[in-house]
């Protein structure tokens, strides 16, 4: 026993600070987690598909060792807990499988942040109303610089053809070779039917557009609401308010319906991706100079030998290229 007046600082026993344990080595395993597909993701709550065992559909959450990481509709994940299904069970997102694809816009252009939309889709469908609300070249131009940055077919979906035939428009992207299915309200969808078969597609397009309808008309049982375009401003109302994945009646694809967007940036894509995804210019652009943006006197494909056909489709790209 000390003596209190031998007692000093040096005789308290103190723990030592955290900082200074030894870490342990052992980390999560996670090999034995069951793959499932995303399908929808809202508020924190991610919903998960097992497509293995009899479309089982879970509800999972993020684990906190995915960091900042996200889990966007389309993604394959690892989940592991309780993957019963059973009301009120909720198991955890431990892995995101690498993406082929990703379907991002620029949400604020000057600070260039991206939001993704969707993971793994092979389609991307931009649906565009012929009239009320009026199709934009803008949107529709972003759009498919987006898809040939990332490998993605475009194709274009133009409904409430009773109300204007959208020819003028859409002679814009005739150069592109873009498919283009037209369609109105009770109409035979199996051309569509057609397009969409054996692949996951996501549905693009401005509020009002009829996407909604469109997507009830796929999918029987998909329940989507529907809105209105409001007289004065000609735009539409949101009425889908996070991604969804839907199985075609059919059996044989996936559509991705997604909220009415107001824009579409693209700061974030880089034009030289866009541009090399067209392969009758991959020879020219090796002679173009370093850092070259495609559209500038310098620029290799302003010298190139190209047959009519090249050079409209290439004009076409331009354009997409500086679309704001």
């Amino acid at each position: 026993m000390v003596d209190k007046r031998d007692y000093d600082e040096d005789d308290v026993r103190s723990r030592p600070p955290r900082s200074t344990r030894p870490r342990t080595k052992d980390r999560p395993d996670y090999t034995k987690a069951e793959q499932a597909f995303v399908i929808a993701v809202d508020r924190g709550r991610t919903t998960c598909l097992f497509e293995d065992k009899n479309d089982l559909i879970i509800t999972a959450m993020k684990s906190r060792e995915l960091g900042k990481k996200s889990v966007v509709v389309g993604d394959m994940v690892g989940v592991v807990g309780d993957l019963s299904g059973s009301e009120g069970s909720l198991a955890r997102i431990v892995t995101v499988a690498p993406r082929k694809s990703a379907l991002t816009r620029t949400v604020d252009d000057a600070a260039e942040l991206e939001r993704m939309i969707v993971a793994n889709v092979d389609q991307m469908a931009i649906v565009l109303a012929a009239a009320n609300p009026e199709p934009r070249h803008g949107f529709v131009d972003r759009a498919l610089v987006v898809a040939f940055d990332q490998g993605i077919k475009p194709i274009i979906i133009v409904t409430k053809c009773d109300l204007a035939d959208g020819k003028e428009f859409l002679s814009a992207y005739d150069d592109l070779e873009i498919e283009i299915y037209k369609t109105k309200r009770g109409d035979d969808l199996t051309a569509i039917r057609g397009a969409l078969a054996n692949k996951r597609t996501v549905l693009l397009g401005h509020s009002g557009v009829g996407k909604s309808t469109l997507v009830n008309a796929l999918v029987e049982k998909a329940d989507r609401a529907t809105g209105i375009v409001n007289e004065v401003t000609g735009r539409g109302r949101h009425t889908s308010s996070s991604a969804l994945a839907l199985r075609l009646d059919s059996g044989d694809g996936w559509i991705i319906d997604t909220p009415g967007v107001r824009s579409f940036g693209v700061a974030h894509v880089d034009n030289k991706r866009v541009i090399g995804a067209f392969n009758e210019f991959a020879e020219a652009i090796e002679h173009c100079p370093t850092n070259c943006s495609h559209d500038e006197e310098a620029c290799a494909l302003n010298h190139w030998d190209l047959d009519e056909k090249s050079k409209a489709r290439l004009t076409s790209l331009r354009r997409l290229m500086t679309s704001e």
